[in-house]
């Protein structure tokens, strides 16, 4: 739900719709909406009311005009019937679903207003990265595009991946920039490939990043590595690992073939992210 409320509202934030008089009442909406169902209690209750409703809706078109005469008569000879007791209860359960209600919205607040701030963030950030690439000049519009590789250790009979999921990274990686492809490779356990947009943002990647605290991850360049930049970024820089030449081939051609594939199906849709 969360996710999803990011995605609409990234589209019709009222900052990146000035033209449109009603962005900030559409935004303002799903932030409402937000709020009801990342509440358990307030969505069930909400959910329950919208069945009811509708049951008694279909109940109610099934009737003909002379059932459904009889049947508003009947209704309103018993709601006169009621006692003062009944209606005392009935004022008692609405007063009480009030409080609930007014309880779960402060509750919520809290949540909406934590993804109104990662909203605000993911903006700025795209704001800066256009800004950016202005100042970089036209230069670098004929290069391809950089593509980092991933490695973490994982063993093949752990479902959890070593903590490291499609979501977990790109969560990780989207805070440099856009990232245009993220494929994990479904026959190397531990090994994900990933492409950003910007030369900038996968510097950064490989410069900054480390992973996970207890299973550290490690960035190096596959495509587009610019000459001042580092191949490759190890957490402990004392533990670096030696590859034979014929493995880093073998690998390199793996790898090429992937991302061969991977741009094929991506130039069918440059304007999304391609996630595998």
């Amino acid at each position: 739900v969360k996710k999803a409320y990011r995605q609409k509202a990234l589209s019709c934030h009222p900052d990146k719709n000035p033209d449109n008089p009603k962005a900030a009442e559409l935004f303002h909406q799903l932030s409402q909406a937000l709020a009801l169902l990342t509440d358990v209690a307030a969505r069930a209750a909400y959910d329950k009311v919208r069945k009811a409703k509708k049951q008694a809706a279909e109940r109610t078109e099934k009737l003909d005009e002379r059932r459904k005469k009889v049947k508003l008569d009947l209704e309103a000879r018993e709601r006169e019937a009621q006692t003062q007791e009944s209606k005392e209860e009935e004022i008692q359960i609405t007063r009480t679903l009030e409080q609930e209600i007014i309880r779960l919205r402060e509750e919520g607040s809290r949540q909406l207003e934590e993804q109104q701030k990662l909203i605000q963030e993911q903006i700025r950030l795209e704001r800066d990265q256009r800004v950016r690439g202005k100042q970089e000049g036209n230069g670098a519009e004929g290069r391809d595009t950089p593509k980092l590789k991933l490695r973490w250790k994982c063993k093949k009979e752990d479902e959890t991946k070593g903590g490291y999921t499609k979501e977990v990274l790109l969560q990780i990686l989207q805070k440099y920039g856009e990232v245009l492809t993220l494929v994990v490779s479904s026959k190397k356990t531990g090994s994900a490939f990933v492409e950003f947009a910007t030369v900038k943002a996968a510097e950064m990647a490989v410069k900054h990043e480390v992973g996970l605290i207890n299973n550290p991850l490690k960035v190096s360049w596959l495509e587009g590595q610019p000459h001042n930049s580092p191949s490759t970024v190890f957490p402990d820089s004392s533990s670096q690992p030696r590859v034979s030449k014929d493995s880093v081939l073998s690998e390199r051609d793996y790898e090429s073939l992937v991302m061969m594939r991977m741009r094929q199906a991506h130039d069918g849709n440059k304007h999304s992210p391609l996630v595998v």
